[in-house]
C-alpha cells in the first residue's frame, strides 16, 4: 500500500491539477487486491485491525447517513461509530460529504456498506491520501517501509523505533507493519508478473489496423468513417510516428479518426493498447499527451464503444475484428499465403466463410493425386488456419525422411525469424505405418461440408470464453523444465511410426495435465493438431492415448477454443459411434469439457453428437450386480450424461436432447445408486427444466419421486441440482403436490441451514419458494419451523437467495398467523430495507410481502412500516 502506490501503481494528472489513479487494468489489480486485504483483515488479523490510525484517513465518499445500520450513531447527515479511541474519539466519523476512519476494522465495514461501490470508495481513499502508511503507522514507521530494500531485515530497524519511545502500542505496531510490508511485497510481484503477461501492440500490427480502416472510408454509401489520418507523416525506421521522447513513453503514433455520429477522436496508439488524448494541436508540444479514457486493446474496439453507428454498421457488414492483428505480439510471422500477403490476418470467423472453397479445391487436388497427376503441396487448412509457417514443393516431401537430427538442424534455422515463430512452427505428422492414417494433405475435419443449418443459436447464454484474449509470457526464460521436455515429446510425436507414437503419448500422460505450463507446451510446439489428427487413424491405442490427453488438457480455456478453431470437436463426435466403449466414453467426457461456450455446442449438434450423446445413455445402471461389461456401460452413460449437461444450456441442444428421447433415459439413470452418475443427470435436467415441455415430461415420467429422495443425500452437490429441478419443476400445482406427497418438504427446510453454500441455499429457498404457492405446502411448512428461518435469512445474503426468501414470504403472509410471526422475528424492518434496492425481481417480491404484512393492524402499529415503507413504495412508484 506504500511501495505499489508510489512505484507501480499509474497516475494521472487532470486538467483542474488534481492527482488521480489512471482507469487502468494494471490500478485495476492493485485496487483489488488492496480491497481484498482491507475486506479479510478483521477476520484473519482481528488484533491489527483494531490499532487506531495515527491520523485518521479521510476522502469524499458516495455513502450517505441510510446506508450505515448498526453500531453507529446517526444524527441526520451526521454518523458517529460506537467504537472509541482512548480518548473519546470514534473511529469512524461521517460529516457529508467527508468520512474520516481511523482502524481496519472500521474501514473493512466501510467497504461492506459500500457494496457494489467498495472499489470507487478504495480508489477515492487512495487518491486522496496519498502516503496512507504514514497515517497509518506514523512517519518513523512509513519511513523504514520506503527506503527497505528486498534483502533487507528489517526488524533490527523496527526494534530501534521500538527502543526510542516512537511507538505506544509497539507489538501490534510491528505486527501491522509486517502485514503491510508483505502485502507490498506481493502486489509488487503480481503487478510485475502482469506486466511481463500484456500483450503489447507494435507498430506494424497498428499500422495494418490502420490501413484496414482507412478502407472504411472509401467504399462509397458503406463508408463507416469519414476520416482516418496520422497527426504526421514522418515515420521512423522502427515504424513509429510518435517523437522520440514519447517513443520512450511506449507511444507509436497518433491518429485524428472522424465517425459519423460523434465528434472527431483524438487517440493514442501505444504498445500497451489504444485510448484517447487531450488533443494534440502539433507533434511535438508538451501538452494533449495525458490520458482521457480507458486503454482498449485495438482502434476497433475504441471505435465501437465510441461510435454507435460504427458498432452496428461493422456487424452489417460481416467483417470480423475480433482478431486484428493489433491483439499480436511485438514478434511477427508473415502471412502464409501469396495471395493474402499485406492484408490483415484473418480471424477463425472469417476463414469458415471460405471453407467450402478450401474443401473444393482440396478434394480436386486429391483426386489429382489419385490419378498419377503431379503433386503439389497443400497445406491441411486446420494448420493453415493457425497461421503455421509451411515449406513449399519437393522440399516438403523431402522433410518426412529426415531424420530426428536433421530436423533439429531444420528447426535451428527457423530461429532467424524470432522467438515468435516458434509457438507457430508447423505441425508435421508422418506417421505413416499407421493402419488407416490421414496424410498431411487429407481434408481436415474443418473442411469437411458444412450444415446447412444457419449458425444462430436463440439462447440468452454467456459468450464470455469467445471473447477472452490470449495473455501469453513475452519470454521463454522463466518456463520450468516441463515445458520443453514436453516439446521434444511433441517432435517425437510427429515423427514417429505407430510404437513411438504410443509409448510418446504414454509418456505425455506421465506428466501433471493439468498445469496450464504443460497444457500450453503440447499446443504451442503444434501438438494439438497432432492429437487431433491421430483421432482420425484406424489405430485403437493412438486415439484413446491422444483421447486421455485431450481430455485433460481441454480444461483450459484456450485449448479447448483451438480444438474447435481446428475442427477437433467434428472427429470426437464421430468417434461416439465407435464399438469400442472406452474410446465413446473419453469421447463424450473430452465433449463435456470442450462443449462449454456456445460455438462449441453448436458444432456437436450441426454433426449429430447430440443424436449419438443421447444413445450413450441406454443402459442398466441400477442391478445389484454389474458385470465388467456392463460396468463399462454405465461410465459410458456416466460421460454421455457430462456431455448433455454441457451442451444443454443451449436452447436449441435441449430441444435435441428432447426429441432424441433422452429425457426417459435421464429418468431411467436417476435411480442410479451412484452419485458420480447422478450428478450429471440431475444437472441436466436442472438445465432442461426451465422448458415448460421438459417440466411436463418429467412430470410424467415419475421424476419427482427420485429428485426428492436425493434431497437427503450426503453431496451438496447432488442436492443442490435437485432443489434447482424442485425449484423449476414446481411451476406447476400437480409438481408441488407430488413433492409434499413423497415428504419432499422436510428435505428443503433442512437445507436452509447450510447458509454458508450460497448455491445450495439459492436453490433450497428457490424450490420452498415455488412450493408455498400451495397453501397445504405452507401448512406442512409450518410444522418445520420454515418460517422462522426464511426470516433470518433476510440479512447478509446474495441477491439470488433473498429473491427466493422475500418471495416465499410473501406466500407465507397470505395467512394470517404467520404475519405475526413474521413480525414477532423481525422480519419486518429488513423487509422495508429491502424496498431500496435496484433488482426488479426481489422489488417485486418485496412489495407483495410488505403489502401482505401491512394487512395486520399490529404490523402497521410498527414505526418502520407505518412511517418508512410508504415513503420506500411511493419512491419506488416514482421510479417505475
Amino acid at each position: 500500500m506504500g511501495v505499489s502506490l508510489t512505484r507501480a501503481a499509474q497516475w494521472t494528472r487532470t486538467s483542474s491539477g488534481t492527482v488521480k489513479l489512471e482507469r487502468s487494468p494494471m490500478n485495476d489489480s492493485l485496487l483489488k487486491a488492496i480491497l481484498c486485504f482491507v475486506e479479510q483483515i478483521s477476520s484473519q488479523h482481528p488484533q491489527e485491525a483494531e490499532h487506531v490510525f495515527a491520523e485518521p484517513l479521510q476522502w469524499s465518499t458516495t455513502l450517505v447517513a441510510s446506508d450505515f445500520k448498526t453500531d453507529y450513531d446517526i444524527s441526520d447527515t451526521d454518523v458517529q461509530s460506537h467504537e472509541k479511541d482512548s480518548e473519546g474519539h470514534p473511529l469512524l466519523q461521517l460529516s457529508l460529504p467527508t468520512v474520516y476512519v481511523r482502524s481496519f476494522r472500521q474501514l473493512s465495514k466501510l467497504v461492506h456498506l459500500a457494496a457494489d461501490k467498495k472499489l470507487e470508495e478504495i480508489r477515492v481513499c487512495l487518491e486522496e491520501n496519498r502516503e496512507p502508511v504514514v497515517k497509518i503507522l506514523g512517519p518513523c514507521f512509513a519511513n523504514i517501509l520506503e527506503r527497505e530494500e528486498a534483502h533487507t531485515d528489517v526488524l533490527p530497524q523496527v526494534d530501534k523505533v521500538q527502543d526510542e519511545g516512537q511507538a505506544k502500542d509497539s507489538e501490534v505496531k510491528v505486527q501491522l507493519f509486517q502485514l503491510l510490508q508483505n502485502m507490498d511485497k506481493q502486489l509488487l510481484n503480481k503487478l510485475l508478473q502482469d506486466i511481463s503477461e500484456q500483450v503489447r501492440l507494435d507498430p506494424t500490427a497498428v499500422k495494418n489496423e490502420v490501413e484496414l480502416l482507412k478502407r472504411f472510408c472509401s467504399e462509397g454509401e458503406k463508408r463507416l468513417l469519414k476520416v482516418v489520418r496520422y497527426t504526421s507523416d514522418y515515420e521512423f525506421a522502427n515504424g513509429c510516428r510518435a517523437p522520440l521522447w514519447r517513443q520512450m513513453h511506449g507511444d507509436i503514433c497518433y491518429l485524428v479518426i472522424e465517425p459519423y455520429d460523434t465528434e472527431n477522436l483524438n487517440i493514442t496508439c501505444s504498445n500497451t493498447g489504444v485510448f484517447l488524448n487531450g488533443g494534440l494541436k502539433q507533434v511535438g508540444e508538451e501538452s494533449g499527451y495525458e490520458k482521457t479514457s480507458e486503454v482498449f486493446k485495438d482502434l476497433v474496439t475504441l471505435l465501437k464503444s465510441r461510435s454507435p453507428y460504427f458498432a452496428e454498421n461493422i456487424k452489417k457488414q460481416n467483417l470480423a475484428v475480433q482478431e486484428l492483428p493489433s491483439t499480436q505480439k511485438i514478434q511477427h510471422v508473415e502471412p502464409v499465403d501469396v495471395e493474402e500477403q499485406g492484408q490483415p490476418q484473418r480471424s477463425y470467423k472469417q476463414q469458415e466463410k471460405n471453407v467450402h472453397e478450401k474443401a473444393r479445391q482440396q478434394h480436386m487436388l486429391n483426386k489429382a493425386n489419385k490419378a498419377g497427376c503431379e503433386k503439389k503441396y497443400e497445406p491441411c487448412p486446420r494448420w493453415k488456419n493457425l497461421g503455421l509457417v509451411f515449406p513449399c514443393g519437393k522440399a516438403e516431401e523431402k522433410k518426412s525422411s529426415k531424420s530426428l537430427g536433421e530436423e533439429k538442424a531444420g528447426e535451428s534455422q527457423k530461429k532467424k525469424f524470432g522467438s515468435g515463430a516458434k509457438s507457430k512452427m508447423k505441425a508435421e505428422f508422418s506417421v505413416s505405418s499407421l493402419p488407416g492414417h490421414a496424410s498431411s494433405q487429407k481434408i481436415s475435419p474443418l473442411a469437411r461440408a458444412m450444415p446447412v443449418e444457419a449458425f444462430s443459436e436463440s439462447s440468452s447464454e454467456s459468450e464470455e470464453e469467445e471473447e477472452q484474449t490470449e495473455r501469453r509470457p513475452e519470454s521463454h526464460t522463466d518456463l520450468p523444465a516441463e515445458y520443453w521436455q514436453i516439446q521434444k515429446l511433441v517432435k517425437y510425436l510427429k515423427g514417429g511410426n505407430q510404437t513411438a507414437t504410443v509409448l510418446t503419448l504414454c509418456a505425455m500422460m506421465d506428466f501433471n495435465l493439468m498445469q496450464e505450463t504443460c497444457q500450453l507446451a503440447i499446443r504451442d510446439v503444434g501438438g494439438l493438431d497432432v492429437l487431433i489428427n491421430l483421432l482420425d487413424t484406424d489405430e485403437v491405442k493412438c486415439k484413446i492415448g491422444s483421447l486421455k490427453i485431450l481430455r485433460k488438457i481441454s480444461h483450459n480455456v484456450q485449448i479447448r477454443r483451438a480444438i474447435v478453431d481446428m475442427g477437433g470437436l467434428q472427429s470426437i463426435v464421430k468417434i461416439l459411434d465407435s464399438p469400442v466403449k472406452d474410446l465413446k466414453a473419453l469421447a463424450a467426457e473430452t465433449i463435456a469439457n470442450v462443449a462449454k461456450f456456445r460455438r462449441a455446442r453448436r458444432t456437436v449438434r450441426q454433426y449429430g453428437g447430440i443424436k449419438k450423446l443421447v444413445k450413450l445413455l441406454d443402459c442398466v445402471p441400477n442391478l445389484a450386480s454389474l458385470t465388467a461389461n456392463q460396468e463399462k456401460d454405465v461410465d459410458v452413460a456416466r460421460c454421455g450424461a457430462l456431455a448433455l449437461w454441457s451442451c444443454s444450456k443451449s436452447t436449441k441442444n435441449k430441444e435435441a436432447i428432447r426429441k432424441a428421447g433422452g429425457v426417459p433415459l435421464l429418468g431411467r439413470l436417476l435411480k442410479s445408486p451412484h452419485e458420480n452418475m447422478l450428478i450429471p443427470v440431475v444437472g441436466t435436467l436442472q438445465e432442461c427444466a426451465s422448458v415448460e415441455s421438459y417440466r411436463i415430461v418429467i412430470q410424467r415420467e415419475g421424476m419427482i419421486k427420485d429428485l426428492v429422495k436425493n434431497l437427503s443425500s450426503d453431496n451438496d452437490e447432488l442436492q443442490m441440482h435437485c432443489a434447482s429441478a424442485i425449484f423449476k419443476c414446481a411451476e406447476d400445482q400437480k409438481t408441488r403436490d407430488l413433492v409434499r406427497k413423497y415428504k419432499g418438504l422436510q428435505p428443503l427446510v433442512s437445507l436452509l441451514g447450510k447458509s454458508d453454500n450460497k448455491q445450495l441455499l439459492a436453490a433450497a429457498t428457490g424450490a420452498i419458494w415455488k412450493c408455498s404457492i400451495s397453501m397445504d405446502n405452507v401448512a406442512k411448512f409450518q410444522e418445520y419451523k420454515a418460517l422462522d428461518t426464511l426470516v433470518g435469512l433476510l440479512t447478509d445474503q446474495p441477491e439470488e437467495v433473498l429473491v427466493n426468501v422475500v418471495g416465499a414470504l410473501g406466500e407465507f403472509a397470505l395467512i394470517s398467523a404467520n404475519k405475526a410471526t413474521i413480525r414477532k422475528c423481525g422480519g419486518i424492518k429488513p423487509l422495508v430495507n429491502l424496498l431500496t434496492g435496484t433488482n426488479q425481481a426481489l422489488l417485486v417480491n418485496v412489495t407483495k410481502a410488505v403489502g401482505a404484512c401491512a394487512t395486520d393492524k399490529d404490523n402497521m402499529a410498527q414505526h418502520v412500516v407505518n412511517d418508512i415503507a410508504p415513503v420506500k413504495l411511493q419512491e419506488l412508484t416514482h421510479t417505475v
